[in-house]
């Protein structure tokens, strides 16, 4: 999966914020990525802190760029976009204020074209990389929300690599029925950037009204909607054996597409979605790359502040990949 998205990326260029420059994690990361030319790389950071946080710990960061939002040329105009943006809800004092932020100062270079794309979170809470997004970059033409998804890989036993998509694992509690549609389309746009053709497989711990309740309704309208909008075989609601067992899915859901066959697993919740994918990667042996933001106008992606400058340089690469 990674070499197609790292040729990709030295056919196409791109740039990518990481806003936590101090953080020695992404200097790691920022080390490997522009000495293997994948992308432009911008640290949001003091300038001499940054140098010295890499030098303490011996990376070459001398290929990326360097920006401090307290000496920034630009920041008369960021803040001014940004009162714009923000359409009265926030003065140019807030908006100068929420820059010295390097969530925030990072989301707008993205904002005005500065740069592509960002990843955040090493040290910043989800809340915190989605807010900024959705206040500037807002949702993309027809999303009313911002969702996500996890990539899973791992090799198969025929030497071919095995990938599924999995969501909403991060971001929404509660989702509506409304939701769901959307997310499975999202979820299914992003599966095809990585190769997946995707087959996709609404949820639930009922199969085919096996059981009855109001989230095992939502789960079943919401797959029957779907077959009407998304160009993917869809279907539901079942449980994971049915979804991935080609025998199971075949005796509780007769004739479905997608039962059984299933690589695209859209959750009820976040709490199923959650715990679901962490199973797969800690007992399936699958590694599990995401959260992928889903339903904005520009690619903002989250890490976990429990990550690793693998998973830092990773998550880079499919952020600059779907820009």
């Amino acid at each position: 999966m990674f070499n197609k998205l790292k040729a990709q990326l030295k056919a196409s260029p791109k740039t990518c914020v990481l806003p936590e420059g101090v953080d020695y994690r992404i200097l790691s990361a920022a080390e490997r990525l522009t000495k293997e030319g994948l992308m432009g790389v911008i640290l949001v950071g003091n300038v001499d802190d940054v140098k010295a946080a890499a030098a303490k710990d011996g990376y070459d960061i001398s290929g990326a760029q360097i920006i401090d939002p307290e000496t920034y040329e630009g920041m008369d105009a960021m803040v001014e976009k940004m009162v714009e943006l923000r359409k009265g809800k926030m003065s140019a004092e807030d908006c100068r204020k929420n820059l010295m932020s390097s969530n925030y100062f990072g989301t707008m270079l993205v904002k005005m074209g500065l740069a592509d794309c960002l990843l955040g979170g090493a040290t910043y809470s989800t809340a915190d990389t989605i807010r900024p997004a959705l206040q500037l970059i807002k949702t993309k033409p027809g999303s009313t929300i911002v969702s996500s998804c996890f990539i899973l890989a791992r090799d198969g036993k025929d030497g071919q690599q095995e990938l599924l998509a999995m969501g909403d694992c991060a971001v929404n509690i509660h989702p509506t029925e409304d939701n769901m549609i959307e997310i499975a389309q999202e979820t299914a746009a992003m599966a095809v950037n990585f190769g997946i053709d995707p087959k996709i497989a609404f949820l639930s711990f009922s199969t085919k009204g096996s059981a009855k309740d109001d989230e095992v309704t939502k789960m079943a309208n919401a797959a029957a909607r779907a077959k009407e909008i998304i160009p993917y075989p869809c279907d539901g609601e079942m449980q994971f054996d049915a979804a991935v067992n080609p025998e199971v899915g075949q005796r509780k859901f007769p004739g479905s597409p997608v039962a059984g066959n299933a690589n695209t697993f859209i959750f009820p919740d976040v709490t199923s979605g959650n715990i679901g994918y962490k199973i797969a990667a800690r007992l399936g042996g699958f590694e599990a790359y995401g959260p992928i933001l889903l339903g904005l106008n520009a690619p903002i992606n989250d890490l976990s502040r429990g990550c690793n400058a693998e998973e830092v340089y990773k998550m880079a690469i499919i952020t600059a990949a779907i820009a």
